[in-house]
């Protein structure tokens, strides 16, 4: 009897796999990684706040650096994942490839293009990003490191999303996993054993991150994923550009959602700025940990996505449906328990990242309000997806500008200015409210143009 080909073993399991069973088998894997590496971004706050307010208050500042390298990242990693799984539900082998290497080595160079003007302009680009005098000596030292890895983290989010996109999530959780793992173990070592200060944080993330990428790619490299990256692959001249502007277009949600993010945490770190460094570090190890927490809901978006490409390039209307609930549900009760937690216990929790009664008082409104917003989350991240796996760009693009950007930067002008340090302790939260507002409806509408194509195909 003849083998049955991978992609088409894949296409078994995309498309016929019961949906909770799939979902939560792409998703775990991928939480795991996602909370790895939160926690190791929660690490770098914990170490480097044991040096003093200033130091920990550069963590947040380089944030902005770190969520502009993601957004370019996550732009071509998720445009091509989008693009791969559709192109695997249609069983186009030879234009997938073209897909995910041009992909990769177009993430290199844009890495190289945030990396070298980084270092070369790096004083006055933390001084535009919010530091203070007092902060900016710290900021550069971790920022210099950051700014180095820059090509390699933009190339490892898209090793990490074909992996995903062709449901072999378990593979990128090795990667980001052992990544993570070694930069919390680095962070003490560099930090306070090498006497490096924040230039060690920055150093551990930089290997880690190398880890990261060598891992990732050798899995490519063996063959362990249906399509390939080969330097004869990217197609030539002006078919390169189509590629890489298809790539771009259907990513662009996640540029939007991700390099909002940036320009948030800035606009957010320089209001912050006015009331003091202990304000900015209480912001800064707050945003470390409802990262932690909404990467458990990124991780299972990023479940529901390579079953919604798959199945809906494959016409499986209802599986697309029943995802989105599966995904939406799971979400709400996850981060519901973990919002009513973190109330609760929030002084404690920031407590344990600083002594200073400032940075606890901040730091302890701030978490509470946004434990308010965290159950508005599920539908607002899964809906993104769905329409950015699906083709919806222009949907997925506005529904992704929406949190840090359509919202967020009117009320961190607004707000503050009304109601002072109160306001923009708010500001998020609210933000969060009106997106759920804005999701909620499209979400409908759409799946019940899912219901309608579903009654058309078995007609």
């Amino acid at each position: 009897m003849a083998a049955v080909p991978a992609g088409e073993t894949q296409f078994a399991r995309m498309t016929q796999t019961p949906i909770p069973s799939l979902v939560s088998k792409l998703a775990v894997p991928t939480v795991i990684s996602m909370l790895v590496s939160s926690l190791y971004n929660m690490a770098d706050t914990f170490f480097v706040a044991r040096i003093g307010t200033s130091a920990g208050a550069a963590v947040g500042i380089v944030f902005s650096v770190m969520a502009l390298i993601q957004a370019l990242g996550f732009t071509i990693g998720m445009g091509t994942g989008s693009l791969l799984s559709r192109l695997l539900g249609q069983k186009d082998i030879e234009e997938a490839n073209k897909i995910v290497s041009t992909g990769f080595f177009s993430a290199m160079f844009l890495g190289l293009c945030i990396s070298i003007p980084g270092l070369v302009f790096l004083n006055p680009f933390m001084l535009f990003l919010g530091s203070t005098p007092t902060i900016l000596p710290f900021a550069k030292s971790y920022a210099f490191y950051i700014l180095m890895g820059a090509p390699l983290m933009c190339g490892a989010f898209v090793l990490n999303n074909i992996l995903r996109a062709e449901g072999k999530a378990a593979f990128s959780m090795v990667g980001l996993t052992t990544g993570g793992i070694l930069n919390i173990i680095l962070d003490p070592l560099f930090i306070f054993g090498f006497g490096m200060g924040t230039a060690g944080a920055g150093a551990a993330t930089l290997i880690s991150q190398a880890i990261s990428f060598i891992i990732l790619l050798q899995f490519i490299l063996r063959g362990k994923s249906v399509s390939r990256i080969s330097f004869f692959s990217i197609p030539r001249a002006g078919k390169y550009f189509a590629s890489a502007m298809l790539i771009a277009s259907t990513g662009f949600p996640s540029l939007c959602r991700q390099g909002l993010a940036s320009v948030s945490t800035m606009m957010l770190n320089r209001s912050a700025s006015f009331y003091g460094d202990a304000v900015v570090a209480g912001f800064a190890i707050v945003l470390r940990i409802t990262m932690f927490i909404s990467s458990i809901m990124i991780g299972i978006g990023q479940g529901l996505t390579p079953v919604v490409g798959f199945n809906y390039g494959a016409g499986k209307f209802r599986r697309v449906r029943d995802a989105y609930f599966f995904t939406v549900a799971t979400g709400f009760v996850i981060l519901s328990v973990s919002s009513v937690l973190l109330f609760i216990f929030a002084p404690d929790i920031i407590r344990t990242f600083s002594s200073r009664e400032e940075v606890i008082a901040a730091g302890t409104v701030v978490l509470r309000w946004q434990c308010l917003a965290l159950p508005f989350h599920p539908v607002i991240i899964s809906t993104n997806m769905m329409m950015q796996a699906t083709g919806k760009i222009g949907i997925a693009t506005f529904l992704s500008s929406n949190r840090q950007g359509v919202f967020f930067i009117p009320l961190v002008t607004i707000l503050p200015a009304l109601w002072g340090l109160s306001g923009l302790e708010a500001v998020q939260s609210i933000a969060d409210l009106l997106s759920f507002l804005t999701a909620a409806p499209f979400a409908f509408f759409f799946l019940q143009k899912l219901s309608r194509l579903e009654e058309r195909h078995n007609v």
